[in-house]
């Protein structure tokens, strides 16, 4: 029988309220343990589920803070045991008190993800939608939180049982008329078996590409602001961060080493980890000891970012420091930050920078950095930049490196059906190729997942969860 465990399933600290969880065969008989309800004839043993108690908690036969118990039957829990979450004034002492009060009555503490993985272990949730709570609960913005809520809805296995259906007829159809030559079971045309396979490899290749973007929303992305010194790298971050987070003067050289601040851009709500960096000086001009090294760290982060945003000053010629950024951010995720446009009277100067910067950029963007109004513009391009623009926060969506590979695996096998059915190399090539997609869509959906498979789902889970 598994032990009875327990743990504050709020955030440690000050705050409104702090619940503790507790799950397992003796949940309610342990908060019952502890727990004094206001009318003295009712109890949580006896409680129907979906039901609420108002009383308090006792701590060595002493009464402490006010508590509310919520009590969840099984299996209609979460974790599809019993249930109960008693909930006490936020702050340290009295949740402290309450684990120690449970601790003392019998309850065991959770592990780490451990409420979810019991939800696991009796079929309350699959394992994408495991792996889509700690999603949902990291979420960075609202489209991301929507994106990871779709998935712990089950989009993303309705998605999978959807191309495994649509494959299951192929791969019956064509055991039989591996196995049963002697049947006469009609071969499927090659035209039959391009629509299907490729139909499913066009759904999972939506679900591959549309990843990154789905992670960028989730997670956010660690983005740096490069640039020479006084283009106005500072100011921008500022602009984003919608305070002051960086001193800005008009001395060149006065941002010395990587600034961090994380801002939230607008429309979509996507979460940048941003770094401020030193600006890039010509390799003739010769920066004191202090701003070097800050130097040496932004051609670092530089090159670690997953966005870059160069910063070019747009009432100023191009120097050789600003091609040589441009030409280190080509075939990565960067955008092009003109800043100052409001100081140019010929809009052909702008043109032409515009031009030369161009083909290291996915986009080349003209703004002011003191204009409030330059910011949507400058959320929307960086949504363009990580993929993110597009996404329907409905769709089915992919939400971790795990089901990322097998959804490739799965990809590149119905690919290679596809090159057996061009190439001519017969149907049972073809049965071999189905039968790997379909292995790789049983490990994408959870099923029959090896303990060390699921023991390193669970390894980024947050106690109480």
């Amino acid at each position: 029988m598994p032990a009875t465990i327990c743990a504050l399933a709020t955030p440690p600290g000050q705050g409104g309220i702090a619940t503790v969880r507790i799950s397992g065969p003796d949940a309610l008989a342990l908060a019952d343990a502890v727990f004094v309800p206001l009318h003295a004839k009712k109890s949580l043993r006896t409680a129907r589920g979906y039901t609420a108690l108002f009383g308090h908690y006792i701590l060595r036969g002493r009464p402490m803070d006010e508590t509310v118990a919520l009590v969840f039957r099984a299996p209609h829990s979460y974790t599809g045991e019993d249930v109960a979450e008693l909930s006490v004034h936020g702050g340290t002492a009295m949740a402290e008190g309450l684990l120690e009060a449970l601790y003392a009555a019998g309850a065991q503490p959770a592990g780490r993800g451990e409420f979810t993985r019991r939800a696991l272990e009796n079929g309350r949730l699959s394992l994408t939608q495991a792996e889509a709570v700690m999603e949902v609960v990291s979420a960075a913005g609202r489209q991301g939180a929507a994106l990871a809520a779709g998935a712990l809805a089950g989009r993303l296995g309705q998605a999978i049982e959807g191309i495994r259906a649509a494959l299951q007829g192929v791969a019956a159809h064509l055991a039989a008329w591996v196995d049963y030559p002697e049947e006469d079971v009609p071969s499927l045309s090659a035209d039959e078996l391009r629509r299907v396979l490729g139909g499913q490899k066009t759904s999972l290749d939506r679900l591959i590409n549309s990843y990154g973007g789905g992670a960028a929303l989730r997670h956010g992305v660690d983005g740096v602001l490069a640039g020479r010194p006084n283009v106005g790298k500072s100011t921008l971050l500022n602009l984003m961060a919608g305070f002051d987070r960086a001193i800005v003067t008009p001395t060149a050289g006065t941002t010395r080493d990587v600034v961090e601040q994380a801002v939230v851009l607008p429309p979509l709500g996507l979460r940048l980890n941003l770094f401020d960096t030193a600006g890039l000086r010509e390799e003739d001009e010769h920066p004191d000891a202090i701003e070097a090294e800050g130097i040496r760290r932004s051609r670092r982060k530089l090159g670690e970012a997953g966005l870059v945003l160069a910063v070019f000053d747009a009432a100023a010629p191009l120097t050789a420091a600003d091609r040589e950024l441009a030409a280190a951010c080509q075939n990565r995720p960067a955008l092009a930050v003109l800043n100052k446009q409001d100081l140019i009277q010929n809009a052909a100067v702008l043109d032409d920078k515009k031009g030369e910067l161009a083909p290291y950029f996915k986009e080349v963007l003209p703004l002011c950095a003191k204009d409030a109004g330059s910011l949507p513009v400058l959320g929307e391009a960086v949504a363009r930049a990580v993929g993110a623009a597009d996404l329907d926060p409905d769709a089915a969506a992919l939400c971790s490196a795990r089901q990322l590979a097998a959804a490739v695996r799965a990809r590149d096998a119905l690919t290679e059906a596809l090159r057996a059915v061009d190439g001519g190399f017969g149907l049972d090539a073809v049965a071999v190729c189905l039968a790997d997609a379909q292995a790789a869509l049983a490990e994408l959906a959870g099923e029959d997942a090896a303990a060390a498979t699921v023991d390193a789902v669970f390894e980024n889970f947050c106690v109480g969860k």
